[in-house]
């Protein structure tokens, strides 16, 4: 007596016929696509047991039917990306949603190397300096209207360098008789103390700390024979050839200040009225 062998769901007997096995049992051919058959996504249709389906985010295809909304390329075999429910090929994605390199106006492709700044998008290696023509890459950069410069050549081309030492001047500095210098090499003629920030003078256009000019140039107490500098607020008195501290302008002998007053000089020495009429 010979076995019953039929589908699992219309009983018919499927000896001389194609079927598909499932866990449950054999089904037939048209059972089997009306039971178990994807809906494709993009014609509704089902996709049958001898049509290569495609499957992607919950979602069925015919191999046929999976291809790009906007140049109805297929997709099959190809890189593409999903933008909402539509299904774009690289090219259709880029021409559309990706930007385009400022220097040489190719699409920036999504994942490659970029470099985005003021609103503008370069190609990492389209990015160069202006003036050495080198990838600045991830460095720093200057931009300068229209160029960008790293960082070596903006200071070698644009930055002001040191009066003294020559060298360029990338941040902080002094100025001096319209002049850039670097703080350490602005310093005192005469001792090299640094002068940045604190009290100075001129001589024929050098620069000198308040002591070494005093030292040098200042005129001399004829009193307590210290240099008088003027700075500090200090005012002195002139006779002659001589000079003192407002403080040092006394009598020699009462040692009543003079400043402002009458005195008579005797020899080496400044008197007051007094002290004089005693001679």
């Amino acid at each position: 007596m010979t076995e019953c062998f039929d589908c699992d769901n219309c009983k018919e007997s499927l000896y001389g016929r194609k079927y598909i096995q499932m866990d449950n049992g054999p089904y037939c051919i048209p059972c089997y696509d009306a039971h178990f058959a994807n809906t494709c996504d993009e014609c509704k249709e089902l996709i049958g047991h001898d049509c290569r389906e495609l499957y992607y985010e919950d979602r069925h295809y015919h191999e046929h039917c999976f291809r790009c909304f906007r140049c109805d390329r297929s997709l099959a075999d190809e890189p593409f990306t999903c933008q909402g429910k539509e299904l774009l090929c690289n090219d259709c994605y880029c021409s559309e949603f990706s930007s385009k390199c400022i220097a040489c106006e190719k699409t920036v492709m999504p994942g490659s190397r970029k470099l985005e700044y003021n609103g503008q998008t370069w190609h990492e290696h389209c990015f160069i300096c202006s003036s050495c023509q080198q990838p600045i890459g991830s460095r720093s950069f200057i931009p300068d209207k229209k160029d960008y410069y790293c960082v070596p050549c903006y200071e070698s081309k644009f930055a002001p360098r040191c009066t003294r030492c020559k060298k360029t001047l990338t941040k902080g500095g002094v100025t001096y008789r319209d002049e850039p210098w670097h703080k350490e090499c602005f310093v005192c003629t005469g001792c090299k103390t640094p002068l940045a920030g604190q009290q100075f003078t001129s001589q024929d256009d050098n620069p000198y700390c308040i002591k070494c000019f005093g030292n040098l140039y200042a005129k001399k107490c004829s009193a307590c024979t210290k240099p008088i500098t003027g700075f500090g607020g200090g005012k002195y008195v002139s006779f002659e050839d001589r000079h003192w501290h407002h403080n040092c302008f006394n009598c020699a002998r009462c040692s009543t200040s003079l400043v402002g007053k009458g005195f008579i000089p005797d020899n080496d020495e400044i008197l007051c009225r007094d002290c004089s009429s005693d001679l």
